[in-house]
């Protein structure tokens, strides 16, 4: 009965969370703040002391949504906060979206996943499964590459018998290089277009 009530509980907090999210989506579409610089840092502006909470929140919904880009989220956190705090926010905020990322696909499997990243990224990425035990290892070394897609990864993950404490050791070790490296590979193409235009 006790494990009734969690699973329900579980649910609707699951439900509610994913409705709060796809309302703040259609928000950031409208407001254009998911692929716009100014907007993101004009609507962040408005939160004050709060705006690192928030852009930490933006940040991990990127990640749990795949189909924002994240770069935008990247290159606003070094350019709104700078280079060290934007880091900072970007990790956090990357590492929690990848955890709900994994937790989610943990819970509700293949079809949420398939939903989630869609049916040709699905079929794309879910032959990582075939790797057996190499799959951590070959995760571990996607999550270490600034070019790798790793918020689709971290759905696949979800779909294997890896643990949660192994999945956030390689998500805590592994996304520091990689988001230093997009930072600032973003921040020094921002630079030199300014530059040159």
């Amino acid at each position: 009965m006790e494990r009734t009530k969690t699973a329900v509980y579980l649910n609707l907090c699951t439900i509610v969370g994913l409705l709060a999210m796809a309302w703040f989506i259609w928000y950031g579409i409208q407001t254009k703040i998911f692929v716009s610089q100014d907007a993101l840092a004009a609507f962040l502006g408005r939160f004050g002391f709060w705006a690192p909470v928030l852009f930490i929140a933006i940040q991990a919904v990127q990640v749990v949504i795949p189909i924002l880009p994240g770069a935008i989220g990247c290159l606003g956190g070094v350019l709104i906060f700078g280079p060290v705090w934007g880091f900072v926010y970007n990790y956090v905020g990357i590492s929690i979206g990848s955890v709900l990322a994994f937790l989610l696909s943990k819970n509700y499997g293949k079809p949420f996943v398939r939903g989630m990243i869609g049916e040709k990224n699905y079929e794309k990425y879910i032959g990582w499964l075939d790797k057996g035990n190499g799959f951590d290892k070959a995760f571990a070394v996607a999550i270490f590459l600034p070019v790798a897609p790793d918020d689709l990864l971290c759905y696949i993950a979800g779909l294997t018998k890896m643990t949660l404490k192994r999945f956030t050791a390689i998500i805590i070790l592994g996304k520091p290089g990689s988001i230093l490296l997009y930072s600032l590979g973003l921040t020094g193409i921002m630079e030199a277009i300014k530059y040159f235009f």
